[in-house]
């Protein structure tokens, strides 16, 4: 899918400098968006509860310091489930979700990834540096 095809699809919009012809890739595996990152489910081997379909116009994830830029889930109607319902001690995690078909990690300055079939969760990143300095969680 082109990335203009995706933004017509659901409403949303990235920046003026963005290729809007660029093919957006669909990821079968760990990936980043600026501050986010998407992981398999399996990977934590946690019971969830409480799944909800992701509406039609899709979910904010999290929004950047600014409270701009926001991260957006969106998928085709009925084919994503997600829960915002996770125990995660870190507190880190956002959401998880289980797609049958490619969901689509919207953002404007990034533009977007595809999340191929499965079942993830997305949590932010941080930075661990060096000693015993506290985690930082990245700004995006």
């Amino acid at each position: 899918m082109f990335l203009a095809e995706l933004l017509d699809r659901t409403g949303l919009d990235v920046l003026e400098h963005l290729d809007r012809q660029v093919t957006v890739p669909v990821i079968d595996g760990l990936q980043a968006q600026g501050d986010l990152v998407v992981l398999p489910l399996a990977w934590l081997g946690w019971v969830l509860h409480d799944w909800w379909e992701l509406p039609p116009e899709g979910r904010e994830l999290v929004r950047g310091e600014a409270g701009n830029n926001p991260h957006t889930l969106v998928a085709d109607p009925g084919t994503c489930r997600m829960t915002t319902w996770l125990g995660d001690p870190e507190r880190l995690a956002i959401a998880a979700f289980e797609n049958t078909a490619p969901a689509w990690l919207v953002h404007p300055e990034h533009g977007a990834t595809g999340i191929a079939p499965g079942r993830w969760f997305v949590r932010r990143q941080r930075e661990l540096g060096a000693g015993f300095r506290k985690p930082v969680l990245i700004a995006d």
